[in-house]
């Protein structure tokens, strides 16, 4: 099937605006480079860590700004997937996987007219908001730890506050470890071919 690229980018930086992303890297390249952060989302779920603080939603919406339809959705899903096996499973798995599809789905739509700071800090935290309101809301409705009542469900997402939190860490500090190095190497990769004779 056929993808469209998604429009080039525009960032709030006058030296980012002035870079020719598309013959630097054209959508199939990106797209690659979104499958392989797979290995670090792997990596960083299994490593000891603070609860929550993971790239899978930075993953999430640097794919959905910089790449195919495929690669923004497949690529945090794998990278769940593979560690979620060596971690173990947990029955709300279904609504932790459908948070980071809405992420993405989400993501497209934010970045569509250009990724900029605001955007990505943006998205950074509304992705930390869909996980948090969708896995949380599974907890209480698979009925496993909290009464099937208002009170059981408002109890639940009070105690899941300090993971939000966590979250929204994590998601801030990968996203702009993701998009602020993809600008970068992007502006040295132009720096380069100016200065190439």
């Amino acid at each position: 099937m056929h993808l469209a690229p998604l429009r080039p980018h525009r960032y709030d930086s006058e030296v980012l605006n002035g870079i020719n992303f598309e013959p630097v890297a054209p959508l199939k390249r990106k797209s690659t480079m979104n499958y392989l952060l797979i290995p670090v989302g792997v990596i960083a779920r299994l490593l000891p860590h603070i609860p929550n603080f993971t790239p899978i939603g930075g993953m999430a919406l640097f794919g959905a700004a910089h790449g195919s339809r495929r690669s923004a959705f497949i690529a945090p899903l794998v990278a769940l997937a593979v560690s979620d096996f060596f971690i173990g499973h947990h029955v709300t798995m279904p609504f932790v996987y459908a948070s980071f599809i809405l992420i993405a789905m989400a993501g497209r739509g934010l970045f569509r007219n250009g990724v900029t700071t605001t955007r990505v800090v943006a998205g950074s935290l509304a992705s930390s908001m869909i996980l948090f309101v969708v896995s949380n809301f599974g907890e209480w409705a698979m009925g496993t730890l909290y009464a099937p009542t208002l009170q059981g469900l408002v109890l639940c997402y009070t105690m899941a506050l300090p993971y939000l939190f966590n979250t929204m860490a994590g998601d801030l500090f990968y996203a702009g470890v993701f998009f602020g190095g993809y600008a970068l190497a992007n502006h040295c990769g132009r720096i380069t071919a100016q200065a190439t004779p």
